[in-house]
């Protein structure tokens, strides 16, 4: 089962970071705003996802996530254009 670390870009230009196994239920859950949505994504009117990255468990993802999360926002922004390596 694939595993994924994705980015959300909300409605105010800020970046949310998130790993699941299933990327489409995931974004719905988002779009939802119940309680299984992050709290987070729910202040916003909209978001879009803009990058996404595909890892084979759950251990490789949440390392992943957890190490994007460290970085500013303008090394995030840089992976999103595509000018980093994964």
């Amino acid at each position: 089962m694939p595993y994924y670390v994705y980015i959300l870009r909300t409605s105010s230009n800020t970046l949310y970071i998130g790993q699941t196994n299933n990327l489409e239920r995931r974004i719905k859950e988002h779009q939802s705003k119940n309680s299984k949505s992050a709290k987070y994504v729910r202040y916003f009117p909209s978001f879009k996802l803009v990058y996404c990255e595909n890892y084979d468990t759950r251990a490789e993802a949440m390392k992943r996530e957890y190490q994007l999360k460290t970085w500013p926002k303008a090394k995030k922004e840089e992976l999103i254009a595509g000018n980093l390596e994964n």
